[in-house]
């Protein structure tokens, strides 16, 4: 017997899996068919449909996995998610089952469509049933270790970031619009965690995210309180045992942090921002969920932190994660979410959000991210009843409010972060052409707009130039004057270009430093 896994990618609150990340998903999946004894080919979306052979040998596979849902809605540059319309133009194997959060988004007159399709369509989360259907015993551990090797079939490997789950649900689980709250509480052993991420290491992964729970400092926490206390010493010992584990790892960062957590415990949280900024790499981001900064959409959406417990949070974070690492980047920042459109929202809620974003440049304080976005609503949460009225009404509203933060914010803020003339190194380029596109192999990487087509695939270290409201213009350092274009040597030294175009080649530095005073930051002589 044979089967597909199609990674059609997932975004969720707790877990991306849009390329270069790679969910725990297809990993859990590939697993439970290895110790089935069914032989198993995975690909992704992208490479899908690309490829005009295997969209027709789908009809040979004894099953399809089709793995889908995007609940958090992003712009993606590393592929393009499956879409609804497209799964009912998908050719079929002779068994056909759908998986992810996508299920969530789907209305029953949708299900039944699938259904008449002869796509089986999951509840979410679908591990359990999944193996209940196939009639296989439920080892969810086992099968997500024994799946690492799937990502050797991943078109973009060894240039991937896995994602790991440390836990699934959230002990807050009231926000009125998270899919969160479909799922209880279920932690991981940290043996287990660790063991996962050795498989991974093991196959010839060394980009990993700790990013599948909705709050790394609850992870290993204490329960007892209301709001848990996280647990530095356990942490740090995790930590210790993926590296011990895992020598080489070139990155480990996480992603959703509660600012609750932060703001309630701080001595703890403290000491774990502490082991955040040791034992990760650089270029680390805490994405906050603050949502709204005004209290009457807070207390309205049963959202978990107040906007001062989130300054408090962004101002410990900002105390022990400021320095600059190796890599150019930030030890580890905050970041923050809004999502438009909740209950309660006014023109003023607009207006709140900016003054907090204000209040956080007037304290010299650093974001590395700020996302805002439209609500998405999932049947069976309270943001159902409430409907897009809101949001529909309020569209003016959101795209000012938008445009002024990457105007008056985010430029700001990506000057602070990233000073000209700073060296950023590991840039994988993405997107080739005369401005090649290139991000870090990190948790929500910057965009760095390298002058020079570059090889897809290839990794360059380069150093900032310019700006754009939320990306870098950069150039390869260190950057050979006689052979650097001039496109290359105007982003450096501007009018002076020219004459070092007319004086090459050049012998040595100094001849270069007569032109430019600080020649030796940016260039070579070759």
């Amino acid at each position: 017997m044979k089967a597909l896994i199609l990674d059609g990618y997932v975004d969720e609150p707790s877990c991306l899996g849009v390329p270069p990340y790679v969910a725990p998903y297809p990993r859990f999946i590939y697993g439970m068919l290895r110790n089935a004894k069914i032989n198993a080919l995975y690909t992704t979306i992208d490479a899908f449909r690309e490829d005009k052979t295997l969209r027709e040998k789908v009809r040979d596979f004894d099953f399809l996995f089709i793995i889908a849902g995007i609940a958090v809605p992003g712009n993606y540059i590393g592929g393009k998610p499956l879409s609804k319309k497209e799964l009912f133009s998908l050719n079929l194997a002779k068994r056909n089952i759908l998986v992810g959060p996508i299920y969530l988004e789907l209305s029953k007159k949708e299900i039944a469509a699938l259904e008449d399709s002869e796509i089986e369509v999951l509840k979410f989360p679908f591990e359990k049933a999944l193996c209940e259907t196939l009639a296989l015993q439920f080892e969810f551990e086992k099968y997500l270790k024994a799946g690492a090797e799937v990502v050797l079939q991943h078109p973009r490997f060894p240039n991937i970031i896995c994602e790991i789950e440390t836990y699934r649900g959230c002990y807050w689980a009231k926000c009125s619009f998270c899919i969160e709250r479909f799922q209880s509480p279920s932690f991981r052993d940290p043996e287990n965690v660790v063991g996962e991420i050795k498989a991974l290491y093991d196959v010839g992964v060394r980009h990993f995210r700790i990013g599948k729970q909705t709050d790394f400092f609850s992870y290993l926490a204490d329960f007892s309180f209301e709001v848990p206390k996280p647990n530095a010493e356990k942490l740090k010992n995790f930590h210790r045992a993926i590296w011990a584990s895992c020598p080489k790892i070139k990155t480990l960062h996480l992603d959703n942090v509660n600012p609750k957590t932060i703001a309630e415990h701080c001595e703890e949280a403290k000491e774990v921002i502490k082991t955040i900024a040791i034992y990760q790499t650089p270029g680390n981001v805490a994405a906050f969920g603050l949502e709204s900064a005004d209290e009457k959409v807070i207390r309205k959406n049963a959202l978990c932190a107040t906007a001062e417990e989130v300054m408090t949070a962004i101002e410990l974070i900002n105390r022990y994660g400021k320095a600059v690492g190796y890599n150019g980047l930030p030890l580890f920042l905050p970041g923050i979410n809004f999502v438009i459109g909740l209950k309660g929202e006014t023109k003023e809620t607009f207006e709140k959000n900016f003054d907090f974003l204000q209040e956080v440049m007037s304290r010299n304080l650093l974001l590395r991210r700020i996302n805002i976005r439209q609500v998405k609503i999932f049947p069976g949460t309270p943001m159902e009843k409430e409907g897009y009225s809101r949001l529909m009404r309020h569209k003016r509203y959101f795209y000012a409010f938008k445009n002024r933060v990457r105007e008056e914010i985010d430029n700001k803020m990506l000057r602070k972060i990233l000073p000209k003339g700073r060296k950023i190194t590991d840039l994988h380029v993405e997107i080739e052409g005369k401005i090649s596109f290139a991000r870090q192999i990190a948790t929500y990487p910057i965009l760095v707009g390298l002058i020079g087509n570059y090889k897809k695939g290839s990794f360059i270290d380069a150093r900032v130039v310019d700006y754009g409201f939320r990306s870098v213009t950069a150039v390869e350092t260190p950057l050979n004057v006689n052979t650097a274009t001039l496109e290359q040597l105007e982003a450096v030294v501007g009018n002076k270009a020219v004459e070092i175009v007319k004086k090459r080649p050049f012998k040595d530095i100094d001849e270069v430093r007569a032109i430019v005073a600080d020649a030796e930051i940016f260039f070579v002589v070759a």
